[in-house]
């Protein structure tokens, strides 16, 4: 079975509508403490992400953040993490927490959430990364993405088997638990 000592958090600098969104983040802040699984993260206090980091600390577990000069210098900075990291760019970024981390996870989120997963999914297609990955679906968040995926597929852009690369679980629990069993892809993303 994957060892997972470290899982990349992809989520909303907003908080979304109503109390789920915000439940859901605090419940995986606290299982990835409880399981002594640290938490490398977007380095912010503000919406989801600063409630997934909120609840891994609560819990004594260990949050990394990796932040932008720009959005540190906004202030944005978890004043209260484990460690951090401040990188130049986004890019920057977005290559460090992937590189860090034995599994990626997004939660809900807007267009910067989505980017980041969606490009390590690619990486992960191309093979350039080698990464369990997975969406904790949240009151049905993730569906209509998952529509679209079995979109590409029934339009020939995607191989059938590519949609199984990636996770989707609405528990916190059983999404870690499923990464933690996942197997690599390895048909070829060409069709």
């Amino acid at each position: 079975m994957p060892s997972i000592s470290s899982l990349a958090v992809y989520s909303g600098s907003n908080f979304g509508r109503g109390d789920a969104y915000r439940a859901a983040a605090a419940e995986l802040g606290a299982e990835l403490a409880r399981r002594g699984i640290a938490m490398i993260y977007g380095g912010t206090h503000k919406g989801l992400m600063g409630v997934t980091a909120d609840a891994a600390l609560a819990g004594g577990g260990r949050v990394h953040g990796v932040i932008t000069e720009r959005l540190n210098g906004k202030g944005h900075l978890h004043p209260g993490l484990t460690s951090h990291e401040i990188v130049a760019t986004m890019r920057d970024r977005k290559a460090r927490m992937a590189g860090m981390a034995d599994a990626l996870v997004a939660l809900p989120g807007g267009v910067g959430t989505l980017e980041e997963f969606a490009e390590a999914w690619t990486l992960n297609q191309l093979g350039d990364l080698d990464t369990p990955m997975g969406l904790l679906d949240v009151s049905g968040y993730w569906q209509p993405f998952v529509a679209f995926i079995d979109h590409m597929i029934a339009e020939g852009f995607l191989p059938a088997a590519h949609r199984g690369a990636i996770v989707v679980e609405a528990d916190p629990a059983r999404l870690i638990d499923a990464l933690m069993v996942a197997e690599r892809v390895t048909v070829p993303k060409w069709l």
